[in-house]
């Protein structure tokens, strides 16, 4: 790396290096093969479909996208809908999904159905009237279910029959897909599943016809109409969503549970030899049923129930079964602790503290889990009958993407890795490592990593190295801080970035508080009822244990903060909470105001806005305008439907109104991502300059280049 092609280019041009890492695993049930995404280099954002096959350990190129001509013309909306809630950064194969033999996979590219020949390889087009969306081959590959339009269908392989199970002509009712918040906030990315016998399909009915109507428009486009959307801000209505049996035969049956009392379908899960099984939410997420459903009649009865005074999360991986016994996770409020169940039995230590589950392979169930004491580093865990193995081996990040028959795929990001390492497990013991096509950062990121005294606030602190830096050194808080999202682990990769503001002479300090994923349960539900307030408190108290620790390095005369949606929020509110500490701020695309955020997200930690509206005063940045006395800079794309762009607009009216001057930067079409390479790449630059700027800083941007970083 050099001048001639600088870190901010490069990390916009690779999509933060991501491009061409092998990613989407899945693992046939026997362990005999293993499907992936791929694209042929660390700048190409087309991927293609791979096979590995378990006997011989080959790669193999099944599908390349190129060869079926242009697939990116015209994305059906509900398919960029599906991209931007997945947080989607790349093109040409997205999403597939395989037969129970693993030797058919289908896929939709462009609003195209293809299905490809895994065993084989190569792959052919369905002709389907368009465009196709989520198709899901049943599990004899003789057919494959897909969404059109509001319509769900089903298309005869052999014979190209294509016929509609359910559709409806009400524009606000769709079939087999997933609502807005069951995408964005449960991880439920599909509305359509098929029965293991593959007679029936078992369906979403969404109708969105009392959620209200929001509107995105861009203004650098006037002639363009302003664009429609469904927004089930918090306190309002959300989708009103069933669950329907669709015999092939014409046979239909309603599932049925109390959708007053529980009206968030979590998830669905049908598999062989096992119930169709739902999980069901209450709205204000304190309890959750597990469901088997009778799929004659539509019927449901309990298989468990849980309940909690704050909330309880979505463990993604669960339920599924081993041996035909319900694997399920438990709140342990005394070990603080999530653990795994199997049935009545708890498989997992108190000191272990499960993150999801992967599933069932070589007869036990494989998760991810951190143990007490080092929420910087998540294992990959075998727990069954004779007691849990750990199949991840040295510090750092590690998970299981993909479990089948024996085999299990393992993805590590460790100090030593300038890029994730994809392993492929047999019986615990490595057989193959996946080729990457991605381009090397060139350099590792190396933090120090220390946890605060008072509260164990892990946190990462980086150190600058050009030449003739003297300490102290201005510092730069870079975190998240929100939950579901943790930035501090034991690895180079999550650090890249922050070593580039590093080499730009900044102490960058990146810390997890309370809220995040950084802790146990009481860690996690510190923010009830006070979203940003703890989080806050704690970015402040890593800053001074950080400074006391390293005395005469960082100096608190000029300390700022940067950060991207919840990042923003906790970036906004720490200058306008604590300007004593904080002299700038970057807030990103920054939730200002809880009430014009979704329903599932807000509700789970404030309640709702009419039984609790202090907590929303109390989460929101609106009333705390008057105070802003530092520099600050609003980022935000006018294209964002998840944080919508008033967020900004509100806080910059009410700082205008108080006679606060800041700066707005607007980004045209921009989304809550910014996948854009020029706007991606300057935006980087655009932060480093307003920051030196507010503090005073001279300096020309130099190569985060240096191999061996400077260690607090």
């Amino acid at each position: 790396m050099g001048e001639r092609d600088p870190f901010p280019r490069r990390k916009a041009r690779t999509r933060g290096f991501t491009l061409g890492q092998p990613r989407s695993f899945a693992a046939a049930p026997d362990g005999s093969r293993v499907a992936f995404l791929r694209s042929s280099a660390g700048d190409d954002p087309s991927n293609a479909l791979w096979v590995l096959d378990g006997d011989e350990g080959r790669e193999r190129l099944v599908f390349d996208p190129r060869e079926a001509g242009p697939g990116e013309v015209e994305l059906p909306e509900v398919e960029r809908a599906r991209r931007e809630r997945a947080r989607e950064r790349a093109g040409g194969v997205t999403a597939f999904a395989c037969d129970r033999a693993f030797r058919l996979a289908a896929l939709a590219l462009g609003g195209r159905l293809f299905v490809a020949d895994l065993a084989g390889g190569g792959a052919r087009e369905v002709p389907v009237e368009g465009p196709c969306f989520d198709p899901r081959p049943d599990p004899s590959g003789g057919k494959v279910a897909y969404v059109r339009g509001r319509e769900l269908r089903v298309v005869e392989l052999d014979t190209g029959e294509d016929r509609a199970l359910a559709g409806e002509e009400d524009p606000a009712v769709s079939w087999g897909v997933a609502e807005f918040v069951a995408a964005e906030e449960m991880g439920r990315h599909r509305g359509h599943w098929w029965a293991p016998d593959g007679r029936a399909v078992v369906a979403c009915r969404v109708d969105e016809g009392g959620v209200p109507v929001w509107h995105i428009a861009d203004p650098v486009d006037p002639w363009r109409a302003p664009r429609p959307v469904r927004y089930p801000a918090a306190g309002a209505a959300n989708a009103d969503v069933s669950l329907h049996v669709l015999g092939l035969d014409g046979r239909t049956a309603e599932v049925s549970w109390d959708r007053e009392a529980f009206p968030y379908l979590v998830r669905v899960a049908w598999e062989e030899g096992a119930p169709l099984a739902l999980v069901v939410q209450s709205r204000d997420q304190r309890r959750v049923l597990v469901l088997a459903v009778d799929p004659r009649s539509g019927t449901t009865r309990v298989l468990r129930e849980d309940v909690s005074p704050t909330w309880l999360e979505i463990v993604d991986g669960v339920p599924c079964w081993l041996g035909g016994r319900l694997a399920w996770t438990v709140e342990d409020l005394e070990a603080d602790a999530r653990r795994l169940l199997v049935d009545e039995e708890v498989l997992t230590p108190p000191d272990l503290h499960v993150r999801r589950v992967a599933g069932v392979a070589g007869g036990r169930v494989v998760l991810q889990a951190s143990e007490a004491g080092e929420p910087t580093e998540a294992h990959v865990y075998a727990a069954g009958a004779e007691g849990v193995e750990r199949l991840s081996e040295g510090p750092g990040l590690h998970d299981a993407p993909a479990v089948g028959g024996d085999v299990v795929v393992l993805v590590s990001q460790g100090p030593g890795d300038e890029l994730p390492v994809a392993r492929v497990l047999r019986g615990g013991q490595v057989v193959k490592a996946v080729a990457s096509n991605a381009e090397r950062p060139g350099f590792l990121a190396a933090p120090a990593f220390a946890r605060s005294r008072e509260r164990g606030i892990p946190y990462a602190l980086l150190l600058p190295e050009p030449p003739g830096a003297k300490a102290p050194f201005p510092v730069l808080l870079d975190p998240y801080g929100g939950p579901h999202l943790q930035r501090v682990w034991r690895a180079s990769f999550p650090f890249l970035e922050a070593r580039w503001f590093a080499e730009q002479g900044f102490a960058v300090l990146v810390a997890d508080g309370r809220g995040t994923t950084a802790g146990g349960l009481a860690w996690e539900k510190a923010v009830h009822l006070d979203l940003v307030g703890p989080a806050v408190e704690d970015q402040v108290e890593a800053l001074l244990d950080a400074a006391e620790r390293h005395p005469g390095v960082l100096d608190l005369s000029r300390v700022a903060i940067r950060g991207w949606s919840f990042g923003g929020y906790l970036a906004a509110a720490c200058l306008l909470r604590r300007p004593d500490v904080f002299r700038a701020a970057v807030a990103g695309a920054p939730l200002t105001d809880p009430a014009l955020y979704d329903t599932h997200y807000t509700e789970r930690y404030l309640g709702l806005p009419q039984e609790h509206p202090e907590a929303y005063e109390r989460s929101s940045l609106l009333p705390d305008a008057g105070k802003l006395e530092r520099p600050l800079l609003l980022v935000h794309g006018m294209a964002d439907d998840n944080v919508h762009v008033a967020h900004t607009l509100r806080l910059s009216r009410a700082l205008l109104e108080a006679g606060r001057p800041h700066a707005v930067l607007p980004l045209s079409g921009v989304t809550h991502m910014t996948p854009q390479e020029v706007v991606a790449e300057n935006l980087l630059r655009l932060q480093l300059d307003f920051l030196r700027r507010a503090l005073g800083i001279a300096g020309t941007e130099r190569p985060a280049s240096h191999p061996e970083p400077r260690r607090p």
